[in-house]
């Protein structure tokens, strides 16, 4: 029997719940990316269609965008394996994966996605338990 996996995620972490034939496992992917920091009111000069952001700005904004991709890659990665995902969670995180999820051949089925509060583990676990095992 393949394992089905229920994901709760957002942009510090993910927690995964895998169902398989030994049983329910739960791991945690840590994503190591901080929050985005917008600086306001500083430009460069204008130019004909409005004003340019800062370079530095620039440079945090790729940094950012690079750890969160490299964060979604090794979520990816973790749910090869599948035989159907479930994603959940609060803000953009789930739909971001879910759109490179999309985008790779070799991914899983997407079983469903959902929008979700912040919640314990065995909450998360629950969740996917019922899920899947209605």
């Amino acid at each position: 029997m393949a394992s089905h996996i229920g994901i709760w995620i957002d942009r510090k972490q993910a927690v995964m719940v895998i169902l398989n034939e030994q049983g329910e496992q739960i791991r945690r992917l840590v994503s190591g990316v901080s929050k985005r920091v917008a600086v306001r009111g500083k430009t460069r000069s204008k130019n004909p269609n409005g004003t340019q952001p800062l370079p530095a700005e620039d440079r945090k904004d790729r940094q950012f965008i690079e750890r969160l991709n490299q964060y979604y890659e090794t979520v990816s990665a973790s749910l090869r394996d599948a035989a159907s995902v479930f994603i959940f969670g609060p803000g953009e995180a789930k739909v971001e994966l879910e759109r490179k999820l999309a985008r790779e051949k070799a991914s899983p089925p997407i079983a469903a996605v959902e929008a979700a509060d912040k919640m314990t583990d065995r909450q998360i676990a629950a969740k996917v338990r019922k899920f899947f095992n209605p």
